[in-house]
């Protein structure tokens, strides 16, 4: 009986830490931390909401407290309204090093009454060139929208309000790096880069039209956290509270490649997959492969 009540205390400890990898926690301040920009930024309505400042004194950004491997990383975001031609919203996830895997949302700015562009990619161990981008068939400057970014041991989804965008499966097995080793932070950030995002470069940053402002609402890490080279057997295990290693997230659903068509028929603007003359006709292995 003694030995009976130990293992059932060690399977209880073992769980709760299982599903601490899970928790979502409430607010801003217990989930992220300031990296620049803090004296011109701010977290306000009890730490659920955040909003980033771009000045032509500085930009501001954050990262996340903690790395994760595979799981839902959700935020609301709301652009920056008007002119906001020459800034950059990001929001993307990153390890560190020479090597690093990285997967991107960033929201180039325009001219007033002009779209946004969403530019997406992926780098797997240092490398990217994975480009696709899109316009989008709402206002994102008046209301937030909900970004996510799923990621498990089979393929990465970007979701727009529950609209699946694009995915990249997982072909580590042909030889294409796929990011499954190493843990990634959370970062948003609000910046100039108007020597390239707006036309090329070509339209610059109206500083009249300062200051620039971003706001973030429930980021949600419904996310395995990453304690090092252990989580990689461990967050990707097919357990039970490993939830997006379910089967039903391995793959998209039939209705969900049917909006997944739908976006990249009417509002894809570019697809690295399509760019023949950059890769001089030999394409990346994966664009050839079926990705959902």
């Amino acid at each position: 009986m003694a030995n009976f009540g130990v293992l059932c205390f060690l399977a209880l400890v073992i769980s709760l830490i299982a599903l601490n990898q899970n928790v979502v926690e409430a607010t801003f301040p217990e989930n992220v931390y300031f990296t620049w920009g803090a004296d011109q930024a701010k977290i306000y309505g009890n730490g659920d909401d955040l909003e980033l400042l771009l000045t032509n004194y500085s930009g501001s950004g954050i990262q996340s407290d903690h790395a994760y491997l595979f799981g839902s990383i959700e935020m609301l975001i709301k652009l920056v309204p008007g002119n906001s031609a020459g800034t950059v919203t990001a929001y993307y996830l990153s390890s560190t090093g020479d090597k690093h895997d990285e997967i991107d949302f960033e929201f180039l700015g325009n001219q007033s009454r002009q779209p946004y562009t969403v530019h997406t990619n992926i780098f797997a161990q240092g490398l990217g060139g994975k480009e696709q981008q899109f316009k989008l068939w709402f206002d994102p400057t008046a209301d937030y929208h909900n970004y996510t970014i799923h990621w498990n041991p089979s393929e990465i989804v970007w979701f727009i309000d529950d609209i699946p965008i694009r995915a990249f499966r997982n072909y580590e097995s042909q030889g294409i790096a796929y990011p499954n080793k190493q843990g990634m932070w959370l970062y948003s950030s609000l910046w100039n880069a108007d020597n390239w995002c707006t036309q090329g470069g070509r339209v610059k940053i109206d500083w009249s039209c300062a200051p620039f402002v971003a706001g973030f609402r429930n980021f949600r890490p419904r996310a395995c956290q990453w304690y090092g080279t252990d989580s990689i057997y461990q967050c990707s295990a097919t357990t039970s509270y490993n939830w997006w290693t379910f089967p039903e997230y391995t793959q998209l659903s039939y209705s969900q490649v049917g909006q997944m068509n739908w976006v990249r028929d009417n509002y894809m603007i570019y697809n690295y997959c399509t760019d023949y003359q950059r890769f001089n006709w030999n394409m990346p292995p994966e664009c050839n492969l079926g990705q959902y």
